[in-house]
């Protein structure tokens, strides 16, 4: 069969697609260029044979997998290609859309492109707002340190023993107020856009609460499940469920550790062997909730009553897990503070080390997921 398969090559920008086509007889050709619109991708497949005798790929970028979607309502073989790990040749010092495209349908026919996981609608949607919060906690910090700023270099200082950001600090900094008009507006403008970043923040939790009823049972599950572990909380599990998608797609909790990018970088060559930093190459946003998970992990094993409360329901055979995640890691964060280690590598560490228990976990929901639909 792969010798009938017409491979496509297709460099993707937001108004136009460059086409390229790898013949099973060796020939790599350009097709030119035609516009990013579902009537030209239509003419294009129309043009070049049966659906089925074609394979196309182009590189994960800001246009998402809108073309994915189009080409496979076509019938149209299409893998999405992590850009990351695309060949090229070092004394390559031409790069065109052409020489792209064509660069593309070579490698593609020859084996050589790793696919990325492509979410379905609902793990996509949920992924976007998940990330939509994210992006609200940013510009809540950013807004915050602005205020917090020009109070510092105005001379302003809350009385001893009031936290930053906590309904007292908040209302001392309401009741300050400025002699000049220019500064009485700049405070005024800073606490109004703080305010704003809160009530945003708050009403992004609640879609995300409200999402996740309306999720697919798989889902609900695991963000059930995700929660009876310490240091993760309704959100951060959703996050997890959302980035992941499916989890049991991960042969191996080593897998989902280096689609992190928190397995460390290694360069080794005869009797020499080096390691160095991890290699941050995987999702950042999983890599950034396994570790700010981990930090909980310094504190000896217990079940406190917000824990106890989120494993109401949830299955005998997911808590142990979560109960053996707390013992072994906190050992695990002794043993390497006693040695001496760095507190943020030790946390780096231990939060790779937690991402084995989260997939354990998420292949345990799933399968519990697929037994009640099956029942």
């Amino acid at each position: 069969m792969k010798e009938t398969l017409r491979f496509l090559g297709l460099d993707v920008h937001a108004e136009t697609i460059a086409v390229a086509i790898a013949e099973p007889d060796g020939e790599v050709r350009s097709l030119g260029t035609i516009a990013n619109r579902a009537e030209s991708i239509r003419k294009l497949v129309k043009k070049l044979g049966p659906s089925e005798r074609l394979k196309a790929c182009y590189e994960a970028g800001p246009t998402g997998y809108v073309l994915y979607w189009q080409l496979a309502e076509l019938g149209v073989l299409c893998e999405v290609i992590a850009p990351t790990l695309m060949p090229t040749k070092p004394g390559d010092r031409v790069k065109t859309d052409r020489r792209d495209a064509e660069r593309l349908a070579r490698s593609y026919r020859s084996g050589d492109l790793t696919p990325v996981w492509v979410p379905g609608e609902g793990s996509e949607s949920l992924r976007d707002l998940v990330r939509a919060r994210e992006a609200a906690k940013q510009d809540q910090m950013r807004a915050r340190h602005r205020l917090s700023k020009f109070l510092l270099r105005t001379g302003q200082r809350p009385a001893t023993g009031v936290k930053p950001w906590t309904l007292a600090y908040t209302a001392w900094v309401k009741q300050i107020r400025y002699t000049q008009a220019a500064r009485e507006s700049t405070r005024l403008d800073y606490l109004h856009e703080v305010e704003h970043m809160a009530e945003r923040v708050i009403r992004l939790e609640q879609a995300i609460t409200d999402a996740v009823k309306l999720a697919s049972p798989a889902i609900q599950e695991v963000v059930r499940g995700l929660q009876a572990m310490r240091g993760i909380a309704q959100i951060s599990a959703v996050t997890i469920a959302a980035e992941l998608g499916n989890i049991s797609r991960f042969q191996s909790p080593r897998q989902l550790m280096g689609y992190s990018g928190t397995v460390p970088s290694e360069n080794s060559s005869g009797q020499r062997t080096r390691r160095g930093t991890i290699t941050k190459t995987g999702n950042a946003h999983l890599r950034r909730i396994a570790v700010e998970a981990a930090w909980s992990y310094r504190l000896r094993p217990c079940i406190g009553p917000a824990l106890r409360k989120r494993q109401q329901g949830v299955p005998e055979e997911i808590k142990e897990i979560a109960w053996k995640a707390q013992q072994r890691l906190y050992k695990r964060t002794m043993r390497l503070a006693a040695a001496g280690k760095d507190q943020r590598k030790t946390v780096t560490a231990v939060g790779r080390e937690l991402l084995g228990f989260i997939w354990a976990i998420g292949v345990k929901a799933e399968t519990a997921s697929s037994q009640q639909r099956a029942a």
